[in-house]
């Protein structure tokens, strides 16, 4: 069973990391002003991930994706704009996103889509807040110089980009609504 684990957990990590940094170099990536830099497809993926799989299978792909992913585009794709403090507040900001979801896995179709939609906020003020605290007190690059609470949270305010990724329940659902006919069974194990 632990074996079974760690494959679900590597495969759904590598497809979580294509959605964090392969994707946001085509066609798919939405370009946005920093600190986000762009939107990917990866919700998709760890919003399916988040319903039909067990928790742990969920949280660790998409904290492991998502920071591989990151890495890749800070240090490989993106070295002249990223920021090393990204891998760690992407896992944050989004490892509890599959947390939240797992929570929703057991209702209906429009309590999986309030799920998600609550899991997208919920990441959006875990960049807000933290990006708002950078920016006031300068810390990791941010500013030059410290600028106070007031300009850092109007600074931060580029953060509430991060809801685009409702645009992704959608997919998500179709995702899971796919699995579940192609599988007949609601979980996958």
């Amino acid at each position: 069973m632990a074996t079974q684990f760690l494959a679900q957990i590597a495969v759904f990590s590598g497809l979580i990391a294509f959605g964090t940094a392969i994707l946001s170099t085509s066609f798919l990536a939405i370009p946005v002003p920093p600190p986000l830099y762009e939107i990917t497809a990866a919700p998709a993926f760890y919003f399916a991930i988040s319903v039909l799989y067990p928790r742990r299978v969920s949280f660790w792909s998409t904290a492991i994706g998502s920071a591989l992913g990151e890495a890749i585009n800070v240090f490989v794709t993106n070295p002249s704009v990223g920021n090393p403090i990204y891998v760690p507040g992407i896992i944050w900001a989004r490892a509890p996103e599959a947390l939240i979801i797992y929570y929703f896995r057991n209702r209906s179709i429009r309590w999986l889509s309030v799920g998600m939609a609550l899991a997208t906020i919920y990441e959006t003020f875990a960049f807000y807040i933290p990006d708002a605290l950078f920016y006031s007190y300068a810390l990791f690059s941010y500013a030059t110089n410290a600028q106070g609470l007031t300009a850092g949270f109007a600074w931060a305010t580029f953060d509430f980009g991060t809801l685009i990724d409702l645009a992704w329940i959608p997919v998500g659902v179709a995702l899971i609504v796919a699995a579940r006919k192609a599988f007949k069974t609601d979980f996958l194990r």
